[in-house]
């Protein structure tokens, strides 16, 4: 007999307490469900108990004194594969008509599974290799959230690489400053424009059919990166080195230095777009890397040479470090005051201030803190996306640093716009 749906389904069962159309009208659901799905599970089924209590709230909704929705509530609700269909079929018969068994045990089914792995570091296709009959199972997995939250001093030379393309997608573009040339403007608060209004003028007869007028246009605060290359800093040096180079090829007015025993400026170094030519580039340029540490002096020389001159004049300077120096104390203090008197905005980035129960008990770093506005930390990609959003926005002037531990410091007198 022909079912619904175009399927074979048994004959009517017999009587007894299961009455020859269907399920005994007063035979409780439950039991029989129950009852059912063991008998399933014997022949190898896997039936869950929410499986068989679906099965019991249907056959006490649905009209079961006939054969047909006893069989297809119990197909709808017990049966998951279509391997399974024969198998349920035969039970169906054995349980509720007397039938012998003529099917094998569910266990003696095997059906071929196949496992793609889709990430960033799988193959593109992989349909050529896949069978054409069985289950293909697609498993997938971010590489991008494992390594967000690690720290760098434990990244391999892989994870540094893919690390490396996630940093080119950062955008340090930073904010804008006033600017001295004025520009063309559409808006009425504008100053007039003499010299375009009478030109037009002199094109319409003399006669000033409209006022031009321009306003003080504005431009993108420079970005000054400061990047400790000693060996305190060897194992974060690397990773923050990618972060600088992306920094300086995505945009310009990005100046960066390497400091170490001495100061190196690296950005012609890192202005390519090839990350291995820049990488090489800087190494052969940096002569102290993994050496000593003299900030106080470095930064001395940065000031003398370029900061004080005018690099560093509004400019948001980013300092990567630590905070570990040999040098005298006094002199760190001294150079990050004339430093933070011509910048707009000095950001410390440490990468061991997410430590636990970290303090910033260093000399050089106990120095500089008074005189930082933003102190931040610098060890995974999750911390240095917040430094790019924090280089991004702009922020009023103040008088006092907004840095972490040891902060209040003194006015900022004659701080640069």
């Amino acid at each position: 007999m022909t079912g619904e749906g175009g399927d074979t389904a048994p004959a009517p069962v017999r009587s007894g307490s299961r009455s020859a159309a269907g399920l005994h009208p007063e035979a409780d659901p439950v039991d029989v469900a129950v009852g059912f799905a063991s008998a399933l599970r014997r022949a190898g089924l896997e039936v869950s108990l929410t499986s068989a209590l679906l099965y019991a709230e249907a056959l006490s909704v649905c009209d079961v004194g006939s054969r047909s929705p006893l069989y297809w509530a119990g197909r709808a609700a017990l049966v998951h594969r279509i391997e399974e269909v024969d198998i349920y079929d035969a039970v169906f018969g054995a349980y509720w008509l007397g039938e012998p068994m003529g099917m094998p045990p569910m266990a003696a089914v095997s059906v071929p599974v196949v496992l793609q792995v889709d990430g960033a570091d799988s193959p593109g296709d992989q349909s050529e290799e896949s069978p054409g009959d069985g289950e293909t199972i697609t498993l997938r997995y971010s590489a991008t959230e494992t390594l967000s939250t690690k720290d760098f001093a434990d990244y391999t030379d892989a994870e540094l690489e893919e690390a490396r393309r996630l940093m080119e997608r950062m955008r340090f573009c930073g904010p804008t400053r006033p600017s001295r040339r004025p520009e063309p403007t559409r808006s009425c608060r504008g100053g007039l424009d003499v010299h375009r209004t009478v030109r037009a003028a002199m094109r319409s007869g003399g006669e000033p059919v409209r006022m031009h007028r321009r306003m003080s246009g504005r431009r993108p605060r420079r970005l000054v990166m400061l990047l400790d290359v000693s060996g305190s800093m060897e194992r974060y040096a690397r990773a923050l080195l990618r972060l600088v180079h992306a920094a300086v090829a995505a945009r310009s007015r990005v100046e960066a230095f390497a400091l170490g025993t001495r100061l190196t400026r690296l950005t012609r170094e890192l202005s390519s777009r090839d990350p291995d030519r820049a990488m090489r580039a800087a190494s052969d340029a940096v002569p102290d890397w993994s050496g000593g540490t003299r900030l106080g002096a470095g930064l001395r020389a940065f000031n003398d040479e370029w900061g004080c001159r005018g690099m560093a004049r509004g400019a948001i300077v980013v300092i990567l470090s630590d905070g570990w120096d040999r040098g005298d104390p006094a002199e760190m203090s001294e150079q990050m005051q004339r430093l933070r008197r011509v910048a707009n905005r000095v950001v410390w980035v440490n990468p061991l201030k997410a430590s636990p129960g970290y303090a910033p008990l260093a000399r050089g770093m106990a120095a500089a803190l008074p005189q930082v506005d933003d102190f931040v930390e610098g060890h995974n990609l999750e911390s240095l996306e917040r430094l790019a959003e924090l280089v991004l926005a702009e922020r009023p002037r103040t008088t006092q640093p907004r840095g972490g531990v040891g902060a209040a410091g003194p006015a900022r007198a004659g701080a640069a716009p």
